[in-house]
């Protein structure tokens, strides 16, 4: 076996000490002064332990806050709080019980820590009570999964830094919902919670940290280990090797090791019970081979260019659009949206789908050439555009994502996105050195897809190689899960929905069982050709207890994702059973530790947020002089006028502007006005993209003042519905008052205002697709039926209507 290290990505050199951003104090400087990450893999699962130094340079008690990552599937199974002589584990509550108990312990005077999620890869840590002087370890305990990136390679990927996020929408009043820099908005309620403030460059004391990954390879064919961005140290017997990350690195990318392993088993089932007998966990993986017969595609392609993806992100989105564009084939069509605050598409291509010609392929591969990083991350639409687009249900439907998946409104994306995405597969490409796995998973997850990091140019051809797999067709589709000997505990299968099987593209699957730890498991589908196709394994015991959190922690996340796009009234209550019952953080808990002892006279503590390093790649960050602008939003537009690293300058001179793309209708939630504008940035940035009626460039009118203009047509028929939206947002949740309102109520008023839009011409492609949908229901449906009909209805209206559906937000507001 041996030990691969590559070689390190350019960066500027470091700035001497005491530049912008290098906060002090008269005795040191911040509150978090130590990481370390002590990771244990064994076979294709790791246990993992981070520990958190926090060290109070005051004279006063302080309250440090830190805002983290972790890696996004792993399960946080344990905390424990030590200071001085004291040891205090962690409980797992509700999050607002919690809350409530860390509160009332600083205000009493006692040290209590509290960790929280506010996405699957961003927590929250407080700790209070320091004393002056004092320093408080954090141990949290992690159990995380190595996912598959194909047959013969997995991956440990752990995070280092929270990227700053562009955050849309307005501003909201009242009392804010954590400790960030960033306004919460309606498109992000929760931005000040995901938003710590960033050290520009010249820091001079970074946090000091240490990773140790020891490797067991569990009798897995170990073939080579690759350390993706950073220079480590290998030690090893033979049957166990020790990489450890050299002294002196910053928090700025995320710590990435590939382990390569020879062919083995195509497939594996391991049961391990519980220790009480009556159930247990099983997890498959099966590794699919052969060749699929290809089908005409329409592959729609959503290219991120925003400022955040300034530099070498930029090129690696560039060629890896690019590739994919030159594998389809004349029978395919395709379309390519690149996005920042307006939708662009390549010149001569139109608005639809066009065939992949090798005219069609030339002038997108011509557009993406010329693209260069600017302006804001309005996701929502091209999106949403994607999904118009890929309307042929007779043929092969794939969306691609290539960002860097630097976003605050997750919940709002993937809410809006779900009930579009039936019948489409969404790959995601993830390109950053500290990138948004979360939201990209999840992503993929709802489009039955997958989704690939890249975090260097040296990674993208491997990675394109796997991306060409995951475009293609697929061997398998269709796909549910069969048992034979082995009770499956109903509601339990992680993840539900299974997708579809592409060649050397692993699936696994997890759950829970009772009785005896016995039987076989079959994955069954139908093959490209049309026939059956089954693969099944027999289980085997295994003594490996990472299985059940991280079972627990995959079916916690499909659970959030459910209530996130609206499922039903109790997926609450059910969430946060399910977290306290097997020990497993979710949104809807947290840890928290209070100390018995009193340790100050209950003064309030001084309050120290910990600044996080800008993550390495990133240039030309905005000073941070405002205390609420949002560091998501800053543009990178200022060094890419200095140049796009190693873009053709003279094409893009030559090169025909690329025509920007109209916006479809407003969306919920949209922003009211600019992200905050960064001092330097240059002109234009920031400004909202265009809408119907309205010139690019042209501001929208904030108030309610007359133009002089009589209001369009469409605006009569918005406030006719957005007044029938509220009255159906006060039905009581049953079912037989949301069925008689949809069929007595809203059906009537569509078929009134579908059939007077047509006669002004006027589109109600989206509008009539509810109104059929609605005639199809019947008035005997089940409850999840009409609950599933009435999530569509609503979203459908508030879409129409441009209003914001009301959130159920994962948090608790501090009291």
């Amino acid at each position: 076996m041996t030990v691969r290290i590559l070689p390190l990505p350019e960066t500027a050199p470091p700035v001497p000490d005491h530049g912008l951003g290098a906060l002090s104090t008269d005795r040191g400087n911040l509150p978090l002064d130590s990481v370390g990450v002590h990771a244990s893999i064994t076979g294709l699962a790791a246990g993992i332990e981070v520990v958190q130094g926090f060290r109070n340079p005051f004279d006063v008690p302080l309250e440090a806050t830190y805002i983290f990552p972790l890696p996004d599937r792993a399960a946080v199974t344990a905390l424990r709080m030590e200071a001085a002589d004291r040891v205090i584990e962690g409980k797992l509550k509700e999050r607002g019980q919690a809350r409530q108990d860390y509160d009332t312990a600083i205000a009493a005077g006692q040290r209590a820590a509290i960790a929280e999620e506010d996405r699957p890869d961003v927590f929250t840590m407080r700790v209070g009570n320091i004393l002056p002087g004092e320093r408080i370890t954090i141990r949290l305990s992690l159990d995380q999964p190595l996912p598959h990136e194909s047959a013969s390679s997995a991956t440990f990927r752990f995070p280092l830094v929270v990227a700053p996020r562009y955050i849309p929408g307005a501003p909201l009043d009242g009392e804010r919902a954590g400790s960030g820099v960033a306004d919460d908005t309606d498109a992000v309620p929760d931005a000040s919670r995901i938003s710590p403030p960033v050290l520009l460059p010249g820091f001079p004391n970074p946090v000091r940290l240490a990773v140790t990954v020891d490797i067991d390879p569990s009798g897995l064919p170990l073939t080579q280990i690759r350390s993706a961005l950073h220079v480590v140290a290998e030690e090893g017997d033979g049957e166990r090797t020790t990489v450890r990350l050299q002294p002196g690195e910053r928090l700025d990318r995320d710590f990435v090791l590939r382990l390569d392993f020879a062919p083995h088993e195509s497939a594996a089932l391991a049961l391990v019970p519980d220790e009480s007998g009556d159930e247990g966990t099983f997890s498959l993986t099966v590794l699919p081979s052969g060749e699929a017969r290809p089908r005409p595609r329409d592959v729609v392609l959503v290219l991120d260019r925003s400022g955040s993806m300034h530099g070498w992100k930029m090129v690696a989105a560039r060629r890896a659009a690019a590739r994919i564009v030159d594998t389809l084939r004349a029978e395919d069509r395709f379309a390519v949206l690149s996005f920042d605050t307006v939708i662009e598409r390549p010149r001569d291509l139109g608005s639809g789908l066009v065939d992949g010609t090798d005219r069609n392929r030339f002038r997108a591969v011509e557009h993406l050439a010329a693209l260069g990083a600017r302006g804001g991350t309005e996701m929502l639409a091209p999106l949403d555009e994607g999904c118009r687009l890929l309307a042929d249900p007779g043929r092969d439907r794939v969306l691609v994502l290539i960002t860097d998946g630097q976003v605050g409104n997750e919940d709002h994306l993937l809410a809006h996105l779900e009930p579009r995405l039936h019948g489409v597969r969404v790959h995601t490409v993830g390109i950053d050195q500290a990138v948004n796995a979360g939201f990209l998973n999840r992503l993929a997850a709802i489009g039955r897809g997958r989704c690939e990091l890249v975090e260097s140019e040296d990674r993208l051809d491997e990675a394109m190689e796997h991306i060409h797999h995951r475009i293609a067709a697929p061997l398998a589709t269709g796909l549910d899960l069969h048992a034979d000997g082995l009770e499956i505990v109903p509601g339990t299968v992680a993840p539900t929905r299974l997708g579809a099987l592409f060649p050397g593209v692993p699936l696994q699957i997890a759950g829970r069982f009772r009785g005896t730890p016995s039987g076989t498991l079959s994955v069954r589908g139908t093959a490209s050709d049309g026939t059956a196709w089954e693969q099944h394994a027999t289980g085997i015991v295994a003594e490996n207890p990472a299985t059940r959190s991280i079972w627990a922690r995959a079916h916690l996340r499909d659970l959030e994702d459910r209530y996130t796009v609206g499922g039903p009234g109790d997926l609450e209550q059910r969430i946060i059973s399910t977290s306290l019952r097997f020990g497993v953080l979710c949104r809807f808990t947290a840890f928290v530790a209070v100390d018995s002892r009193v340790a100050t006279e209950g003064e309030a503590p001084h309050q120290a947020v910990q600044p996080v390093e800008m993550p390495r790649g990133w240039a030309g960050a905005a000073p941070m002089a405002a205390p609420r602008m949002a560091p998501a939003a800053f543009s990178m537009e200022m060094a890419d006028m200095a140049g796009d690293m190693d873009m053709d300058m003279e094409m893009e001179r030559a090169a025909p502007p690329a025509s920007a793309a109209p916006m479809p209708p407003p969306m919920p939630a949209a922003p009211t006005g600019p992200p905050p504008m960064p001092q330097g940035a240059p002109p234009g940035y920031g400004a909202p993209p265009p809408t119907p009626g309205r010139p690019a460039g042209r501001p929208a009118s904030r108030g309610r003042r007359s133009t002089g203009r009589a209001p369009s047509p469409l605006a009569g028929f918005q406030q006719e519905l957005a007044n029938v939206l509220g009255r159906l947002r006060q039905v009581p949740d049953t079912r037989e008052e949301r069925i008689q309102h949809l069929l007595s109520e809203l059906l009537p008023i569509l078929e009134s205002i579908v059939q007077r839009m047509q006669t002004l011409s006027l589109d109600t492609k989206t509008l009539a697709g509810l109104r059929d949908d609605l005639h199809r229901l019947r008035p005997t449906a089940d409850q999840p039926t009409v609950n599933d009909q009435w999530t569509q209805a609503l979203r459908v209206l508030a879409d129409f209507t441009g209003e914001s559906p009301p959130r159920r937000p994962f948090w608790k507001r501090p009291s």
